[in-house]
Protein backbone atom coordinates (compact mmCIF):
# COMPACT_ATOMS: atom_id res chain seq x y z
CA UNK A 1 0.00 0.00 0.00
CA UNK A 2 1.23 3.65 -0.72
CA UNK A 3 1.25 6.23 1.78
CA UNK A 4 -1.44 7.80 0.23
CA UNK A 5 -3.61 4.44 0.52
CA UNK A 6 -2.66 3.73 3.92
CA UNK A 7 -3.50 7.10 5.38
CA UNK A 8 -7.06 7.26 3.19
CA UNK A 9 -8.07 3.85 4.78
CA UNK A 10 -7.25 5.06 8.21
CA UNK A 11 -9.34 8.31 7.16
CA UNK A 12 -12.05 5.76 6.64
CA UNK A 13 -11.54 3.82 10.14
CA UNK A 14 -11.88 7.10 11.67
CA UNK A 15 -15.17 7.80 10.41
CA UNK A 16 -16.70 4.77 11.45
CA UNK A 17 -14.79 5.73 14.99
CA UNK A 18 -16.59 9.09 15.19
CA UNK A 19 -19.99 7.32 14.99
CA UNK A 20 -19.77 3.91 16.88
CA UNK A 21 -18.73 4.18 20.67
CA UNK A 22 -17.93 0.35 21.26
CA UNK A 23 -14.58 -0.06 22.68
CA UNK A 24 -13.55 -3.16 20.67
CA UNK A 25 -10.77 -3.39 18.55
CA UNK A 26 -11.17 -4.40 14.80
CA UNK A 27 -8.00 -5.98 13.04
CA UNK A 28 -8.27 -5.62 9.53
CA UNK A 29 -5.31 -6.62 6.61
CA UNK A 30 -5.41 -4.14 3.55
CA UNK A 31 -3.83 -4.55 0.18
CA UNK A 32 -3.47 -3.43 -3.17
CA UNK A 33 -3.62 -5.63 -6.18
CA UNK A 34 -5.46 -5.95 -9.45
CA UNK A 35 -8.78 -6.79 -9.32
CA UNK A 36 -11.03 -8.49 -11.66
CA UNK A 37 -13.14 -6.20 -14.05
CA UNK A 38 -15.49 -3.71 -12.66
CA UNK A 39 -14.30 -4.42 -9.11
CA UNK A 40 -13.10 -1.43 -6.82
CA UNK A 41 -12.45 -3.20 -3.76
CA UNK A 42 -13.24 -6.59 -2.01
CA UNK A 43 -13.85 -7.24 1.72
CA UNK A 44 -13.51 -10.86 3.13
CA UNK A 45 -14.26 -11.23 6.71
CA UNK A 46 -14.31 -13.54 9.59
CA UNK A 47 -17.22 -14.98 10.68
CA UNK A 48 -18.89 -17.64 13.04
CA UNK A 49 -21.90 -19.01 14.36
CA UNK A 50 -24.15 -18.09 17.27
CA UNK A 51 -27.46 -19.74 18.47
CA UNK A 52 -30.25 -17.05 17.46
CA UNK A 53 -31.16 -17.39 21.17
CA UNK A 54 -27.61 -16.26 22.42
CA UNK A 55 -27.24 -13.12 19.77
CA UNK A 56 -30.73 -12.16 20.85
CA UNK A 57 -29.89 -11.52 24.59
CA UNK A 58 -27.13 -10.40 23.89
CA UNK A 59 -28.88 -7.51 22.02
CA UNK A 60 -31.24 -6.98 24.54
CA UNK A 61 -28.21 -6.39 26.82
CA UNK A 62 -26.49 -4.14 24.38
CA UNK A 63 -29.74 -1.88 23.41
CA UNK A 64 -29.55 1.72 24.51
CA UNK A 65 -31.23 3.70 21.64
CA UNK A 66 -35.08 4.25 20.41
CA UNK A 67 -34.39 2.06 17.55
CA UNK A 68 -32.49 -0.52 19.46
CA UNK A 69 -35.69 -0.96 21.39
CA UNK A 70 -37.65 -1.15 18.81
CA UNK A 71 -36.05 -3.84 16.88
CA UNK A 72 -35.97 -5.83 20.02
CA UNK A 73 -38.79 -5.86 20.93
CA UNK A 74 -40.28 -6.92 17.22
CA UNK A 75 -37.46 -9.75 16.96
CA UNK A 76 -39.30 -13.12 16.99
CA UNK A 77 -39.65 -14.67 20.30
CA UNK A 78 -38.61 -17.76 21.71
CA UNK A 79 -35.19 -19.52 19.73
CA UNK A 80 -36.08 -19.49 16.64
CA UNK A 81 -37.27 -17.63 13.83
CA UNK A 82 -39.33 -18.53 10.38
CA UNK A 83 -38.58 -17.10 6.96
CA UNK A 84 -39.59 -17.21 3.36
CA UNK A 85 -36.95 -19.12 1.46
CA UNK A 86 -36.58 -21.23 -1.74
CA UNK A 87 -34.07 -22.90 -4.07
CA UNK A 88 -33.67 -25.81 -1.79
CA UNK A 89 -33.70 -29.28 -2.62
CA UNK A 90 -36.87 -29.85 0.28
CA UNK A 91 -38.92 -27.19 -1.57
CA UNK A 92 -42.30 -28.38 -1.11
CA UNK A 93 -43.11 -26.99 -4.83
CA UNK A 94 -39.86 -28.63 -6.09
CA UNK A 95 -36.29 -29.17 -5.37
CA UNK A 96 -34.34 -26.14 -6.69
CA UNK A 97 -37.99 -24.40 -7.16
CA UNK A 98 -37.73 -20.44 -6.98
CA UNK A 99 -41.01 -20.06 -5.86
CA UNK A 100 -40.67 -19.24 -2.11
CA UNK A 101 -42.28 -21.64 0.77
CA UNK A 102 -42.66 -20.88 4.51
CA UNK A 103 -40.02 -22.40 6.59
CA UNK A 104 -40.67 -22.56 10.41
CA UNK A 105 -39.40 -26.44 11.31
CA UNK A 106 -37.17 -24.95 13.95
CA UNK A 107 -33.96 -26.64 11.85
CA UNK A 108 -30.37 -25.19 12.39
CA UNK A 109 -31.02 -22.40 9.86
CA UNK A 110 -33.86 -21.17 12.15
CA UNK A 111 -31.60 -21.28 14.85
CA UNK A 112 -28.43 -20.28 14.23
CA UNK A 113 -26.96 -16.59 13.30
CA UNK A 114 -23.74 -16.12 11.39
CA UNK A 115 -22.14 -12.78 12.11
CA UNK A 116 -18.55 -11.37 11.70
CA UNK A 117 -16.20 -11.25 14.35
CA UNK A 118 -16.30 -7.42 14.45
CA UNK A 119 -20.24 -7.44 15.09
CA UNK A 120 -19.77 -10.43 17.51
CA UNK A 121 -17.06 -7.90 19.14
CA UNK A 122 -19.75 -5.46 19.30
CA UNK A 123 -22.17 -7.12 21.41
CA UNK A 124 -19.68 -8.97 23.78
CA UNK A 125 -19.60 -12.49 22.00
CA UNK A 126 -15.97 -12.60 21.34
CA UNK A 127 -13.69 -10.36 23.33
CA UNK A 128 -12.91 -6.53 22.69
CA UNK A 129 -9.55 -7.25 22.20
CA UNK A 130 -9.76 -10.68 20.41
CA UNK A 131 -6.44 -11.03 18.49
CA UNK A 132 -7.52 -13.00 15.29
CA UNK A 133 -7.97 -11.29 11.72
CA UNK A 134 -11.31 -9.70 11.32
CA UNK A 135 -11.44 -8.78 7.67
CA UNK A 136 -9.07 -8.47 4.63
CA UNK A 137 -10.12 -5.59 2.40
CA UNK A 138 -7.96 -5.44 -0.74
CA UNK A 139 -8.20 -2.12 -3.78
CA UNK A 140 -7.91 -2.54 -7.01
CA UNK A 141 -4.74 -1.21 -8.67
CA UNK A 142 -6.66 -0.93 -12.10
CA UNK A 143 -8.29 2.08 -11.19
CA UNK A 144 -7.38 6.03 -10.56
CA UNK A 145 -7.86 7.24 -6.88
CA UNK A 146 -8.67 10.81 -5.21
CA UNK A 147 -7.80 9.89 -1.58
CA UNK A 148 -8.73 13.25 0.00
CA UNK A 149 -12.86 13.85 -0.51
CA UNK A 150 -12.66 16.83 1.62
CA UNK A 151 -12.17 18.90 -2.13
CA UNK A 152 -14.82 17.10 -3.95
CA UNK A 153 -13.50 13.90 -6.08
CA UNK A 154 -11.99 14.67 -9.06
CA UNK A 155 -13.39 14.05 -12.39
CA UNK A 156 -12.75 10.26 -14.00
CA UNK A 157 -11.19 9.19 -10.05
CA UNK A 158 -13.19 7.13 -7.76
CA UNK A 159 -13.37 8.26 -4.09
CA UNK A 160 -11.10 5.95 -2.35
CA UNK A 161 -11.43 6.45 1.19
CA UNK A 162 -15.52 6.59 0.68
CA UNK A 163 -14.71 2.75 -1.02
CA UNK A 164 -12.85 1.69 2.10
CA UNK A 165 -15.55 2.85 4.37
CA UNK A 166 -18.11 1.02 2.31
CA UNK A 167 -15.57 -2.30 2.51
CA UNK A 168 -14.99 -1.72 6.40
CA UNK A 169 -18.98 -1.48 6.66
CA UNK A 170 -19.12 -5.38 5.17
CA UNK A 171 -16.84 -6.50 7.91
CA UNK A 172 -18.97 -4.57 10.59
CA UNK A 173 -21.69 -6.46 9.94
CA UNK A 174 -23.68 -5.19 7.20
CA UNK A 175 -23.65 -8.34 5.14
CA UNK A 176 -27.08 -10.99 4.18
CA UNK A 177 -26.75 -14.62 4.28
CA UNK A 178 -28.80 -14.56 1.27
CA UNK A 179 -25.74 -14.17 -0.87
CA UNK A 180 -24.85 -17.95 0.06
CA UNK A 181 -28.05 -19.22 -0.91
CA UNK A 182 -27.90 -17.10 -4.55
CA UNK A 183 -24.99 -18.48 -5.67
CA UNK A 184 -25.37 -21.75 -4.22
CA UNK A 185 -28.63 -22.42 -6.28
CA UNK A 186 -27.94 -21.95 -9.87
CA UNK A 187 -30.24 -23.13 -12.31
CA UNK A 188 -29.24 -27.17 -13.21
CA UNK A 189 -27.02 -27.90 -10.24
CA UNK A 190 -27.30 -29.89 -6.97
CA UNK A 191 -29.47 -28.17 -4.58
CA UNK A 192 -28.71 -28.25 -0.59
CA UNK A 193 -31.73 -28.61 2.62
CA UNK A 194 -32.99 -25.83 3.92
CA UNK A 195 -31.09 -26.46 7.33
CA UNK A 196 -27.81 -26.07 5.49
CA UNK A 197 -27.91 -23.11 5.35
CA UNK A 198 -26.61 -21.49 8.54
CA UNK A 199 -25.86 -18.26 7.16
CA UNK A 200 -29.03 -15.78 8.35
CA UNK A 201 -27.33 -12.76 9.48
CA UNK A 202 -27.95 -10.08 12.12
CA UNK A 203 -28.83 -7.59 9.14
CA UNK A 204 -31.14 -10.76 7.83
CA UNK A 205 -33.66 -10.25 10.64
CA UNK A 206 -34.79 -6.81 9.52
CA UNK A 207 -35.28 -8.44 5.99
CA UNK A 208 -39.33 -8.49 4.52
CA UNK A 209 -41.27 -8.62 1.32
CA UNK A 210 -44.51 -7.96 1.40
CA UNK A 211 -44.91 -11.58 0.79
CA UNK A 212 -43.01 -12.81 4.16
CA UNK A 213 -44.65 -9.82 6.27
CA UNK A 214 -48.07 -11.05 5.69
CA UNK A 215 -46.36 -14.26 6.93
CA UNK A 216 -44.84 -12.80 9.98
CA UNK A 217 -41.68 -13.77 9.22
CA UNK A 218 -38.59 -12.55 7.45
CA UNK A 219 -37.80 -12.89 3.94
CA UNK A 220 -34.21 -14.94 2.81
CA UNK A 221 -35.17 -15.71 -0.71
CA UNK A 222 -33.08 -14.90 -3.50
CA UNK A 223 -35.20 -13.17 -6.45
CA UNK A 224 -36.43 -9.90 -7.85
CA UNK A 225 -39.53 -9.59 -5.48
CA UNK A 226 -38.71 -6.22 -3.28
CA UNK A 227 -37.28 -6.44 -0.11
CA UNK A 228 -36.87 -3.92 2.83
CA UNK A 229 -35.24 -2.60 5.84
CA UNK A 230 -37.81 -3.01 8.56
CA UNK A 231 -37.28 -2.81 12.49
CA UNK A 232 -40.94 -3.17 13.85
CA UNK A 233 -41.76 -6.94 11.88
CA UNK A 234 -42.00 -5.37 8.31
CA UNK A 235 -44.87 -3.17 9.39
CA UNK A 236 -42.68 -0.25 7.96
CA UNK A 237 -40.06 0.32 5.29
CA UNK A 238 -36.95 2.23 5.41
CA UNK A 239 -35.34 1.49 2.39
CA UNK A 240 -35.14 -1.47 0.22
CA UNK A 241 -32.41 -3.91 -0.84
CA UNK A 242 -30.51 -5.28 -3.24
CA UNK A 243 -31.76 -9.27 -4.01
CA UNK A 244 -28.92 -11.24 -5.66
CA UNK A 245 -26.46 -11.97 -8.28
CA UNK A 246 -27.24 -14.67 -9.85
CA UNK A 247 -31.59 -14.91 -9.43
CA UNK A 248 -32.08 -11.04 -8.05
CA UNK A 249 -30.78 -7.77 -9.56
CA UNK A 250 -27.28 -8.33 -10.37
CA UNK A 251 -26.41 -6.70 -7.21
CA UNK A 252 -25.08 -9.09 -3.87
CA UNK A 253 -28.01 -8.96 -1.27
CA UNK A 254 -25.84 -7.34 1.16
CA UNK A 255 -26.23 -3.92 -0.09
CA UNK A 256 -28.54 -1.57 -0.19
CA UNK A 257 -30.71 -1.02 -3.27
CA UNK A 258 -28.78 0.35 -6.31
CA UNK A 259 -28.66 3.83 -7.85
CA UNK A 260 -31.01 5.14 -5.11
CA UNK A 261 -28.67 6.90 -3.16
CA UNK A 262 -29.70 4.97 0.15
CA UNK A 263 -26.15 5.60 1.51
CA UNK A 264 -23.01 4.52 1.40
CA UNK A 265 -23.53 0.70 1.28
CA UNK A 266 -25.21 0.77 -2.44
CA UNK A 267 -23.64 -1.48 -4.07
CA UNK A 268 -21.86 0.45 -6.70
CA UNK A 269 -19.70 3.95 -7.13
CA UNK A 270 -19.75 6.41 -9.96
CA UNK A 271 -16.46 8.12 -11.31
CA UNK A 272 -16.39 11.65 -9.81
CA UNK A 273 -19.04 10.43 -6.87
CA UNK A 274 -18.04 11.94 -3.10
CA UNK A 275 -19.50 8.66 -1.03
CA UNK A 276 -20.80 9.42 2.83
CA UNK A 277 -22.72 7.44 5.52
CA UNK A 278 -26.12 8.51 5.54
CA UNK A 279 -28.49 8.02 8.69
CA UNK A 280 -30.16 4.95 7.07
CA UNK A 281 -26.72 3.39 7.20
CA UNK A 282 -26.26 4.11 10.63
CA UNK A 283 -29.71 2.99 11.90
CA UNK A 284 -28.31 -0.44 10.69
CA UNK A 285 -25.46 -0.47 12.36
CA UNK A 286 -27.39 0.29 15.10
CA UNK A 287 -29.83 -2.09 15.49
CA UNK A 288 -27.65 -5.16 14.52
CA UNK A 289 -25.79 -4.36 17.62
CA UNK A 290 -23.41 -1.17 17.78
CA UNK A 291 -23.74 1.59 19.55
CA UNK A 292 -23.72 4.95 18.38
CA UNK A 293 -21.78 8.07 20.12
CA UNK A 294 -23.59 11.64 20.51
CA UNK A 295 -22.60 12.77 17.55
CA UNK A 296 -24.74 13.83 14.33
CA UNK A 297 -24.36 11.85 11.70
CA UNK A 298 -22.86 13.46 8.42
CA UNK A 299 -25.18 14.28 5.45
CA UNK A 300 -25.66 11.78 3.01
CA UNK A 301 -24.16 13.65 -0.16
CA UNK A 302 -24.34 10.08 -2.06
CA UNK A 303 -25.33 11.02 -5.75
CA UNK A 304 -27.69 8.61 -8.01
CA UNK A 305 -25.25 6.83 -10.37
CA UNK A 306 -25.74 6.54 -14.16
CA UNK A 307 -24.84 3.34 -16.48
CA UNK A 308 -20.62 4.19 -15.51
CA UNK A 309 -21.13 2.64 -11.42
CA UNK A 310 -18.41 -0.07 -10.65
CA UNK A 311 -19.45 -2.80 -8.33
CA UNK A 312 -17.85 -2.51 -4.78
CA UNK A 313 -17.63 -6.29 -4.08
CA UNK A 314 -18.35 -8.49 -1.24
CA UNK A 315 -16.66 -12.18 -0.13
CA UNK A 316 -17.39 -14.32 2.18
CA UNK A 317 -15.42 -16.12 4.24
CA UNK A 318 -15.96 -18.78 7.55
CA UNK A 319 -13.95 -18.83 9.49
Amino acid sequence: MNPQAIAGFAAAGARWSALLSDPVTVNIHIGYTSLGAGILGQASSSEGTVPYSAYKTALAADANSANDATAVAHLPSGSAFGMYLNYTSNNPNGAGSATPYLDANGNANNTTINMTYANAKALGLLPANNAAQDATITFSSNFTWDFNPNDGITAGAFDFVGVATHEIGHSLGFISGVDILDINSPSGTTYYPDNAFTYVAPMDLYRFSSASFAQGVIDWTAGTATKYFSIDGGSTSLGTFSTGQVHGDGRQASHWKDSLGLGIMDPTAAPGELLAITPLDVKMFDVIGWNLNSVVPEPSVVLLLGAGGLTLYLKRRRA
